[in-house]
């Protein structure tokens, strides 16, 4: 009871705060670095990929990871069709790869070099890591949609030493002394979930 009382306002508190806005959500979750990654996909014979900061690993056992995926996006209803993907973890130096998908304008495949998994699925080139799974479960959120994927197969890059991309208060990398560059779409939109998906 009395840890209750302890918890209870006082009368006469403050009411409490509104909800906040998507600017302020923006904003604020910009404190949180996140790695980019490029989620892809294929629907009727044809390469699809958005870029995605929303990825994690979700358990060991069964191998699982999770990325989040803009409802109104139009690129994940048709990776979703499929039922596999691959997640390609990009490193600091790949700023066009993270251009080229997180942008609605062009075609994203378009003389880019990339293979076709064993598990039928466009793999990129040249990144961190390419984590092949299936789809597992997907769970509405909001208005995104949180996918769980079942590992199917993991290639790392064999020589593991560069860096990679991290985006943090609204730009690529988090070392003070680095000039800071903008996200290729433009500052405030790209990121956060905008336009995932």
């Amino acid at each position: 009871m009395a840890a209750e009382s302890a918890l209870t306002a006082s009368p006469g508190a403050p009411p409490d705060p509104a909800p906040p806005t998507p600017a302020e959500m923006r904003r604020a979750m910009g404190s949180f670095a996140s790695g980019v990654t490029v989620v892809t996909g294929a629907d009727g014979g044809e390469a699809v990929g958005f870029a995605c900061q929303a990825f994690a690993s979700v358990s060991l056992e069964p191998p699982l990871v999770l990325f989040c995926a803009d409802h109104s996006g139009r690129t994940w209803p048709r990776i979703r069709r499929n039922g596999r993907f691959c997640v390609n973890v990009l490193g600091e130096d790949q700023v066009d790869l993270c251009g080229r998908f997180g942008s609605s304008r062009g075609k994203k495949f378009e003389g880019l070099d990339w293979d076709l998994s064993r598990w039928g699925t466009p793999a990129l080139r040249g990144v961190l890591l390419r984590v092949h799974a299936e789809v597992y479960g997907v769970h509405v959120a909001g208005d995104h949609d949180v996918v769980i994927g079942r590992v199917l197969e993991l290639e790392p890059e064999t020589a593991g030493e560069r860096r990679p991309m991290i985006f943090f208060r609204g730009r690529f990398g988090v070392d003070e002394r680095e000039s800071p560059v903008r996200p290729p779409i433009g500052p405030g939109t790209w990121g956060w979930g905008d336009r995932w998906g």
